[in-house]
Formats: structure tokens, sequence, C-alpha cells
């Protein structure tokens, strides 16, 4: 039986630290090629072509510099090359490259090879509604696309700290090979069939994040942003039953739900962006090119689009927390609005058909 073919799209410091694990897995299984191809975008690093200076030194001098890469890791520099011949194709790119990529793949994998995005983000749907990355991928290239998010900071995964990750699985036959390829002793991953809750999740914690951060440059108490995670908390979960309904409840108490939204509330460059919005009060726009450049704030563009989908179902009063940050966001509600949001949000939780107490 032909073993399982896996290649890696991306090379920045996640994808590099995602490709140790994988590297090192596939040498330990009996089902799984060797070999692990890494598109990488070619670069000059100090005269040298970056893949290159892995290939020969294994390791990412650019992306990764402390941390060699196991030998069967191969960095290559045309990404039709690096999935040609992939079952396993591993998407860690920044999401604005998803699209691009996608299209030059397309009609170039096989037909039966099956996706992962590691990637969080979203693209801006034509009808102002944001779309998950799995659902462009799966548009694009016509394969199935799971996703693998959570509670996992790519340089403490990389130092072998504890960490946690959720795979949400669109296909039952990939449920232990992606277990397999991603785990560590210091990274725990759970796999679930519920990949649309799983992604979403990775999606919202950012507006969360983003109040958090003002809490923090407010200087408020620890107490506020715990108000802050729990309130925010609970929204996601009426977020996720009024527009993806079907989701289970059990994924929110996994990695990708609760874990990441607490760690990205103290650890995460929304928050990060919000605190120094509070601190300088400098422009949104003006600050994301010097804090967070070429990314996009997801908290504020977030906080739009979910804004845009509640109101085109009256919606908004329902989910304050959510409403709070897109007017601290756009300047229509002061700062202190946010402490007010939380005093005053009801006690409970909405549901399209009922109205649950907690």
């Amino acid at each position: 039986m032909d073993k399982i073919m896996i290649c890696i799209i991306g090379s920045g410091n996640w994808a590099t630290t995602i490709a140790r694990n994988v590297g090192r897995n596939v040498l330990n299984s009996q089902t799984l090629d060797e070999k692990v191809t890494m598109y990488v975008y070619e670069e000059i690093v100090e005269g040298r072509k970056l893949t290159e200076i892995i290939n020969t030194t294994h390791i990412n001098s650019k992306y990764m510099p402390n941390f060699e890469l196991p030998p069967n890791i191969v960095a290559v520099d045309d990404i039709v090359t690096t999935a040609r011949d992939a079952d396993i194709i591993i998407f860690a790119i920044p999401p604005t490259f998803v699209s691009s990529c996608c299209k030059t793949l397309l009609g170039k994998v096989k037909p039966t090879a099956h996706a992962v995005s590691l990637i969080k983000g979203f693209e801006r749907g034509d009808d102002g509604q944001f779309v998950l990355i799995s659902q462009i991928i799966m548009r694009q290239l016509k394969i199935p696309c799971s996703v693998l998010v959570g509670c996992n900071l790519a340089h403490e995964l990389a130092h072998d700290h504890f960490a946690e990750g959720t795979v949400g699985c669109r296909d039952q036959k990939y449920y232990r090979v992606l277990h397999d390829i991603f785990k560590s002793p210091t990274f725990r991953v759970v796999v679930t069939e519920d990949a649309d809750c799983v992604e979403i999740c990775s999606t919202l914690r950012n507006i969360i994040a983003f109040a958090a951060g003002c809490s923090d440059g407010m200087e408020l108490n620890e107490n506020t942003k715990g108000g802050i995670i729990r309130r925010g908390f609970l929204e996601m979960l009426q977020f996720v039953d009024v527009f993806y309904p079907g989701c289970r409840m059990g994924t929110f108490f996994e990695s990708c739900g609760i874990s990441d939204l607490v760690t990205s509330c103290y650890a995460n460059r929304n928050r990060k962006l919000a605190e120094a919005f509070v601190k300088t009060g400098k422009p949104l726009s003006e600050l994301e090119h010097i804090l967070i450049p070429g990314h996009e704030p997801l908290g504020p563009v977030t906080a739009e689009l979910v804004h845009h989908m509640l109101k085109k179902k009256g919606l908004e009063d329902k989910f304050p927390l959510f409403t709070t940050v897109y007017r601290i966001c756009t300047g229509d509600y002061p700062l202190q609005r946010l402490v007010e949001t939380l005093i005053k949000a009801r006690e409970d939780i909405f549901h399209p058909l009922h109205t649950f107490q907690l």
C-alpha cells in the first residue's frame, strides 16, 4: 500500500513550528511517507537562498533561527511541486494569500487530497459576512479541508512547553492520521468532527481579545478582564447557535474554545493593538502598520463583520459586548461604555427559538 504523503504550504514561524512535529512523527509511522515537502517563498538571507539554507543547515534562519528542523523536511520554492503528490496538504500561510495559492494549485493537486488549515482568520464575503478559510480552500480546490486551531502560541510550542490544539476533521478516515501527525509529547491534540465550530471560535475570540486589550489600556482590574472573558464566551455560544446551528456545546470547552479565548486575552496581537489604541489615542489604521505590519487587525475587522451579520437579523442588543467593541472601534462609543456594558448586560443566553435563563 502506498504511504501517505504530506506537504506544508508556508514557512513562517507557525509553519516551521508545526513542520518540526510533522517531520518527527512521520519518521515513527508505518503508513506515512518520510519525506515532507515545505513550500518556501524564496528570499535571500545573508546572501543565500532561504531554501538552500533550510535544506543544508535544517534551520529556517529567517523565521525560526534557533530551532532545528528534522532532515526529512525538504524546502521547495515552487508551490505546485510542493503539493502535487501530497495526500495531506497543510496550509500555514497568512489569510491574505490563501486565494492566490489555491488558484495556483487548482487542478494541480490530487483529487483525493485532504487539506488542513492552520490559518486563523477569514475573508470578507461579497455579502459583507466573513467566509471561513477552510471554506475558501474547499471551494477553490474542491477537496475537503479540516482545521487545526487552539491554545498554541508558536514560540511556546517550539520550546516544547505544554500546549493544546483542536482538529476539526471533515473526513472520518483522517481522524487518527491528523492526530498522529500533529501531536508531540507536549502538544495535546483532540480531534472532533465539529469543524465549523472549531474555526469560528478562533475568529470570534479576536473581538473579545480586543476588548481585553482595551481593559488593559485603561488599567482596569483583573476582575474586569474576567468579566469580559465570561461575557465574550457567552456571546460566542450565542453567535454560533444563531449562525452555525448544529454545533456541539462540548467543542467550546476544547482548546479551540475557552482555552484559546483566555490565552488570546493575555497574549494576542489584537489585545496588544487595543491596549496601544487606548494609551496613545492614535487611530487604529495608524497603529496596525506599526504594531502588526503585514497583518490585518482581526479584532476590529471581525467586530465589523459580526455587527453586519447581527444587524441584518436585528440582534445587536442581544450581543452587547460584540456591539460595544464595534462601536468603540468606529468611535461611536467612549471607552467607558465597555464597563457599562458588562454591568448592564442581561443574564440570559439568546437562542433563536428560546431564551434560556442562566
